[in-house]
């Protein structure tokens, strides 16, 4: 039978993982094991599986806040009904903490460098792996600070154009490796060359010559942050599924991987109204 954890395990707990976010933002070394070692002798007798499971919540309840979470610990829902409180007020004690990661969020690593491009796609995760369901919505969680943080990244035009040239370098390289060179010196980076009204960032070609539409998406942070996509863009997948390829880049900071949806988006994703048009008339 499980027992529920005190507001002191609960505490000590955030705050070791706060530790630990502060040090993978940082870039100083981290050993994520020697913490939960550390925090086991501070509990009262948990697992390390129970201690994982609450760094897991914690990386949930951040990503509902709209902040970095650390990666490697693959957000869990379904967490105690106390553990969002804690974790607000311990970033109302620290205030700090938001200048590290307003400083992360607007930041843009250079491309990183790759010994080979197409090792950076895998496969994409399903809505059944993240516990997600087409419409379904977590209660609502404010950052103390009233700051979107994985929002105000994937606003950062200087990310996105990295992110873009990356993908640019992967598409060569797929089209190269299928003895396809002359497709690969015709891709177009559209979103330059046409500006956002086209609905897609690059365009380059299957093997078989067809037109490919790749919408960019890219971030700093792990693989199950969350991204947002205009209506514009929604629409685009839809009218041109069977061409449309939303390629998302992530951990771009030191390790890019990307998986990519193919098709229209709705139905893959989970998506969520972000912003309202408010008329009086």
């Amino acid at each position: 039978m499980r027992r529920n954890w005190s507001i002191s395990e609960v505490e000590a707990t955030v705050e070791d993982y706060f530790d630990m976010l502060r040090r993978e933002l940082t870039k100083e070394d981290l050993d994520k094991a020697a913490h939960w070692r550390a925090l086991m002798k501070r509990l009262d007798n948990r697992s390390r599986g129970a201690i994982q499971r609450k760094y897991q919540n914690i990386s949930a309840i951040l990503i509902q806040m709209g902040i970095p979470f650390i990666d490697g610990y693959k957000p869990l829902s379904n967490y105690q009904r106390s553990m969002p409180d804690v974790v607000c007020e311990y970033l109302r004690k620290n205030p700090a903490l938001q200048d590290l990661f307003r400083a992360d969020s607007d930041g843009a690593p250079e491309i990183p460098s790759v010994d080979d491009w197409l090792s950076a796609m895998e496969k994409p995760p399903s809505l059944e792996e993240t516990g997600q369901s087409v419409g379904s919505k977590e209660p609502a969680i404010n950052n103390p600070a009233g700051v979107n943080y994985l929002e105000r990244e994937a606003r950062n035009q200087a990310l996105g154009a990295a992110g873009e040239e990356f993908i640019i370098n992967y598409e060569r390289a797929r089209l190269i490796q299928a003895g396809r060179e002359p497709l690969a010196d015709r891709i177009e980076h559209v979103s330059e060359t046409r500006g956002p009204s086209a609905g897609y960032d690059i365009l380059s070609y299957d093997t078989d010559g067809r037109d490919r539409f790749i919408e960019a998406k890219t971030t700093k942070y792990g693989k199950d942050t969350p991204f947002y996509i205009t209506r514009n863009e929604l629409e685009f997948s839809e009218k041109n599924s069977s061409q449309y390829y939303l390629y998302r880049l992530f951990g771009f900071r030191a390790k890019p991987r990307m998986f990519a949806l193919h098709g229209h988006l709705q139905g893959q994703c989970s998506l969520e109204p972000s912003l309202f048009i408010a008329r009086i008339s």
